[in-house]
């Protein structure tokens, strides 16, 4: 496994495991995040750790509980790169989510400098 599919295990393995303060330290200062799916200009481009931050602290207040399933890793012939398809079971809230998703990260010196995050439920 490359150190980028590892950083990749981690996010997923930090989101479940609810490492909501630990999660923006697998972020460069200047990462970029785009959600291209998403409808809310709030969180469809995060620039930087303060912003992960606050977005993964949001996450926590939210009272998110997933597991992640049928997750798959793909590696590409660039080291940095790193493709993860897997689906988010739980609860988002009072609400039941089943969110397919699949990330492409770019992973430099062992933090994310940028991702595409293509989830939606």
């Amino acid at each position: 496994m490359t150190a980028s599919a590892e950083v990749f295990r981690q996010l997923v393995d930090g989101v479940v495991g609810k490492q909501w303060d630990r999660l923006p330290l697998l972020y460069a200062e200047d990462a970029v995040v785009e959600h291209p799916f998403s409808t809310d200009p709030a969180v469809a481009r995060l620039e930087g750790r303060a912003a992960l931050r606050a977005h993964f602290a949001r996450a926590a207040e939210m009272g998110v509980d997933f597991r992640a399933d049928d997750v798959v890793v793909h590696e590409t012939t660039d080291p940095e790169v790193v493709v993860g398809e897997f689906t988010y079971r739980g609860t988002l809230g009072d609400k039941d989510i089943t969110m397919p998703a699949i990330f492409v990260l770019r992973v430099r010196d062992g933090l994310i400098v940028s991702s595409r995050d293509y989830a939606g439920g």
